[in-house]
């Protein structure tokens, strides 16, 4: 019982924390219909600046991960804003080359800034220890990244399907011309979307830090994760992606409990089975 009870505790989180990743890759990708290969760096960004601030300038740890999220969502806009607007009328190939390319560049920056070293955020003594539920203790930390999880998935959610923002970046996606002539501002919606979905695979970066080690290696690592979450889960369906997330999550963790020497071969063969039977993703109509 006490393994089934790590097995689902520790699933759980990762999971979260591939979630909250690959939720800004699931709308840029799915909605937006931009190939966004470059996703990963992101959070890898978001990571490294959270890890500078509260390691080496000391940093209250609730200040320094909004300030390092926001960051990298300023990243987002710049790179949007100056050069990967260009890139949205363009092939599929052109995008892969072009953000693959990108992912290079920031491994590159990182690697001659910060070293080749693991980078480790630092966290406050509120989230160092573990919390009394009753039945069992829990990590504080694991606790965080579950309930923000949660939380931004109800977020995103609510956001693309109940508010005028969402409305807008659908009808930009789906009828440009259209939705320029009735006044909606097409490059402030495209440009405001990107950049939430990288700020988003910053958080992750950051609260994925105990489970996905932050290295200057880490956006190409962990791309494929990002990518197997949004296939599975359906292209810009954000509780598919939530529901992928979580199954991948607790598949990985099992196998590492129960039999590590096969690595992550349970989860790319959970990945083949759900494709199989739902080839569009789990909820995507």
């Amino acid at each position: 019982m006490n393994t089934l009870s790590n097995i689902l505790i520790d699933g759980l989180a990762y999971g979260m924390v591939l979630f909250v990743i690959a939720v800004g890759l699931s709308v840029t990708l799915g909605l937006m219909r931009f190939v966004n290969l470059s996703h990963g760096a992101f959070a890898m960004v978001g990571g490294y600046c959270a890890a500078l601030l509260t390691r080496e300038l000391q940093w209250s740890f609730w200040l320094a991960v909004p300030l390092a999220v926001l960051a990298t969502g300023c990243l987002g806009a710049v790179l949007e804003a100056t050069v990967l607007r260009h890139l949205y009328q363009r092939k599929e190939l052109d995008q892969v080359l072009f953000t693959i390319g990108l992912t290079f560049v920031l491994i590159a920056t990182t690697n001659a800034l910060a070293g080749p070293q693991v980078q480790m955020v630092q966290l406050p003594p509120s989230l160092a220890g573990s919390i009394d539920l009753g039945f069992r203790t829990m990590p504080a930390q694991r606790l965080l990244v579950i309930a923000v999880g949660v939380a931004v998935a109800l977020a995103a959610a609510l956001t693309v399907t109940r508010t005028r923002f969402g409305i807008w970046l659908r009808a930009t996606v789906d009828h440009p011309g259209t939705a320029s002539s009735l006044g909606i501002p097409i490059r402030t919606v495209q440009c405001l979307t990107f950049a939430a979905g990288a700020a988003l695979a910053g958080l992750g970066g950051v609260l994925g830090a105990e489970v996905m080690p932050l290295e200057p290696y880490y956006a190409l690592k962990y791309l494929v994760l990002v990518l197997v979450v949004v296939a599975v889960g359906g292209m810009g369906s954000i509780a598919g992606s939530l529901c992928a997330a979580i199954l991948l999550g607790l598949i990985e963790t099992a196998s590492k409990y129960l039999a590590s020497d096969w690595g992550s071969l349970f989860f790319f063969a959970a990945m083949a089975i759900v494709l199989a039977w739902r080839p569009n993703g789990l909820l995507k109509r």
